[in-house]
Parts: structure tokens; C-alpha cells; sequence
């Protein structure tokens, strides 16, 4: 008898050298295990080499591992290694290389001289990409991601502004915010008009929600209330742009809505929402840019669209 399996055909009366049982398949060679389930039978096969090579290769890599890398724990600290790596002190060095790299091309936006910085594409495209950032992680939760805007926050990215769109008033904005704890803070109220008779002040809501229409009548009673009580802070002809918090009755870019209910809630009650100030929170050199960002947004919107 041989000690090739393969060798020993079936129905022979010696017994398998590997196992001691007879039964050898006759397509394989190889002796079963006696095991039989449903009519198939398990193969005593031999365990292959490369799974048996694959196992000594990771276990041998595993101890180089830990002889080389750090490893394991030692109370509050661990092994640091032959190699002597520490992947919290590599981070760290490769945030202040980018630290460094970033500070050295955000100095450029300490200046104010927004005209000569969106004059310089060099430095502008990549800037807008940290431009972004700063203006996810710091604007977008009101204005929305895009500058769309959200309910009671303004719209950006139209060209509808209460205090201008230019970089230097959007920078002078961050800075101070409105109806901010800032002592410089731009400062802008709706005040309530509860005083007006319940039927004036429907009279002034059918003229204001007529007004993006083109459908206010002059003649019309509200007409004469708005010019008594509302044309001061938003123009004789609800265009708004007085530079004064005031926005346009115009346009579609109302904050809190120009439907009924919600131009009825104005009059009634008031306005007065809130911008904090960023000074102290952003650097001069990040506000600048932010400021050139959000009076980019317009464009982008108009690009989006074709």
C-alpha cells in the first residue's frame, strides 16, 4: 500500500494510512472522514500550505510589529517602539505645517483692499475653497449652504442688501453684527403697530402683499397709511435701500414673508432679529475674506442657474 490516498482504490482491504477508514472517494482519491451528511461526504483533505504560509507571515509581521510600532499599554502611557513613532505627535506637526502654510496667504486679506485681492485669481481660487469653510461652519446654519436663506434669516445669494452688497459693507457687518452686544453693532427694528385699528392694519397688509405684484393701489386707504407710517424707513415706493435695516416690499426677498398672516404678525407685534458680531471669533484676515465670499455669492447662484 502507498501513502498517496490516491493510490489505494476503493473497496481495498487495507486499511487508509491517514485515518484507518477504507471509504475512498473515487473521484478525488482521497479517504472520507465517515461523516455523511444527506449523502455527501466530507473529504479528509490535507490543510492547504499557502493558508498555513499566510498564518506564519502575519504572525511573523505581528512581531516585528510590535517590536517596531508602538503597541502596548503601560498603565496611563504605552510602548513606544524601536521606531519611536507617535501618530499624535505627527498629527500635530502636520496641522502646524498647514497652519503655517494657511497663515502665510490669509495675511494677504488683513488688508481692506478687496478690489486689488479679487483682482489676484492666484490667490483668489484657492482662498475660496477656505472661504467655504469658514462660511459652512459659520453662516450656512442660518443662510442656509448656498445663501438661499431659511426662515426669518436673509437671502445672500440675490442682490437684495439692507446695508449694501460690497465686500467692505458685508466685512463692517461681520465685524459689528446688528442688534448685536456689539457697542458698534448696526441696529435695525420693525416696530410693532399695534397701535393702528384692527382694520387699518389690514387695510396696510392688502397694500404691502400688493406691492411685489405691481397690483397697490395709490387710491387705496393703505396707501395713505404706508406713506404716514412706513415710507420713511422703506421709500415712498416700498423699494426699500435706505441703508437703514430696511428692507424692500418689493421683491421676494422680505425676511419674515409677505403673505397675509405674516405681514398682518409684522405690523402687529414687530421685528427685530438678531446678527451677532464675529469680531473675536474670526480674525480680520477671515472676516475680509468671508466678506469677499458672501458678495461672490450672487454670481455663483446666477451661474448655477444656466
Amino acid at each position: 500500500m502507498t501513502d498517496d490516498p490516491r493510490l489505494n482504490p476503493q473497496g481495498s482491504e487495507e486499511m487508509d494510512v491517514h485515518t484507518g477508514h477504507r471509504e475512498v472517494d473515487p473521484v478525488t482519491g482521497y479517504d472520507t472522514t465517515g461523516h455523511d451528511w444527506n449523502g455527501i461526504r466530507e473529504l479528509n483533505t490535507p490543510f492547504p500550505k499557502i493558508a498555513i504560509w499566510a498564518l506564519a507571515l502575519t504572525f511573523l509581521y505581528s512581531v516585528i510589529a510590535w517590536v517596531l510600532l508602538p503597541a502596548w499599554p503601560v498603565g496611563q502611557d504605552y510602548t513606544r517602539g524601536l521606531l519611536g513613532l507617535d501618530q499624535g505627535e505627527m498629527a500635530v506637526e502636520r496641522y502646524q505645517a498647514i497652519s503655517l502654510d494657511r497663515d502665510k496667504w490669509l495675511a494677504r486679506f488683513e488688508t481692506e483692499d478687496f478690489a486689488t485681492l479679487q483682482a489676484d485669481d492666484t490667490l483668489m481660487l484657492p482662498a475660496m475653497v477656505a472661504a467655504d469653510r469658514l462660511y459652512q461652519d459659520n453662516c450656512a446654519a442660518c443662510h442656509g449652504g448656498d445663501g438661499g436663506g431659511g426662515p426669518n434669516f436673509p437671502v445672500l445669494n440675490d442682490d437684495h442688501w439692507l446695508w449694501g452688497g460690497d465686500p467692505a459693507a458685508i466685512a463692517e457687518t461681520l465685524h459689528v453684527g446688528i442688534n448685536s452686544l456689539n457697542d458698534d453693532t448696526r441696529f435695525a427694528q420693525m416696530p410693532a403697530f399695534d397701535y393702528l385699528e384692527r382694520g387699518e392694519r389690514i387695510a396696510l397688509t392688502d397694500y404691502v402683499i400688493a406691492l411685489p405684484h405691481g397690483t397697490a393701489d395709490p387710491s387705496a386707504a393703505g396707501a395713505t397709511l404706508f406713506a404716514d407710517n412706513c415710507s420713511a424707513c422703506h421709500a415712498e415706493d416700498g423699494g426699500g435701500g435706505m441703508m437703514n435695516g430696511a428692507p424692500s416690499l418689493t421683491d421676494d426677498a422680505v425676511i419674515y414673508g409677505q403673505d397675509r398672516a405674516s405681514v398682518n404678525q409684522t405690523l402687529r407685534a414687530g421685528r427685530q432679529g438678531v446678527m451677532p458680531a464675529w469680531t473675536g471669533r474670526l480674525t480680520d484676515a477671515e472676516i475680509n475674506l468671508l466678506a469677499l465670499y458672501v458678495s461672490g455669492l450672487p454670481q455663483r447662484a446666477l451661474e448655477g442657474q444656466k
